[in-house]
């Protein structure tokens, strides 16, 4: 695969973006994006002991065994500070953290999610189109109305029809951010410490997005032109 014209840095946080192919869909039942986003989280370290498809098969105490190991080590490719799984792309707004280290990790899930849909629905060849998109956070500004556009795309897209289901849709953090998930992923700190509690955080996302709805005045800081 060819290099990038603009190359990922190192401490730089990037907005990215993964597509599957012809923009076909690459989750389609509650199973796959569970797959999806526990593959991401274990690719994350630096050294994980399997490829994900053996560690699946441990038993759930040698699992958290090694979940645990690897938590305390906390030797990370990249930080996740936001992500949005929707129907036939991702959303991932990431700190490269190692040298090379988004590409080697995006290269990791995409090939342990590809093997695992194409076992599952009984299909060859890739499920993401080429190379993802990536576009470097030069500004505070941007880093939160990016954060608020990945957590806004359900509902933009009229995948959750209401603006008070976007808290419940499971595939992204949002709800890590509000508080109302047992699960804690991503290093939230970042944005949340632009905000005077969860709830600002909440009425920042809310407050746009009927205007997101209509997409154009933000594109420009977004991959979605």
């Amino acid at each position: 695969m060819p290099g990038r014209d603009i190359p990922l840095v190192t401490e730089q946080t990037y907005h990215i973006v993964n597509r599957g192919v012809a923009s076909q869909p690459i989750f389609t039942h509650a199973h796959d994006y569970q797959r999806a986003l526990d593959t991401l989280f274990f690719y994350q370290n630096i050294h994980p002991p399997f490829r994900y498809s053996y560690f699946k098969r441990l038993p759930p105490k040698e699992r958290n065994r090694i979940l645990d190991s690897l938590k305390r080590e906390k030797e990370f490719l990249v930080d996740i500070l936001a992500y949005c799984f929707m129907p036939n792309h991702i959303h991932l707004l990431l700190v490269q953290r190692q040298e090379r280290g988004i590409s080697l990790f995006m290269s990791q899930v995409a090939n342990s999610y590809t093997k695992y849909f194409n076992t599952m629905k009984k299909r060859t060849g890739p499920i993401f189109q080429g190379k993802f998109k990536a576009v470097r956070i030069e500004t505070d500004e941007q880093l939160l109305h990016v954060s608020r556009y990945i957590h806004l795309n359900p509902y933009t897209s009229y995948v959750v029809k209401k603006l008070d289901q976007l808290e419940r849709y499971p595939y992204s953090s949002f709800a890590e951010f509000l508080g109302l998930s047992s699960t804690n992923s991503c290093d939230k700190t970042t944005i949340l410490a632009n905000f005077s509690s969860k709830a600002s955080y909440k009425s920042f996302v809310y407050n746009q997005a009927d205007y997101q709805r209509e997409l154009e005045k933000i594109k420009h800081l977004t991959l979605e032109n």
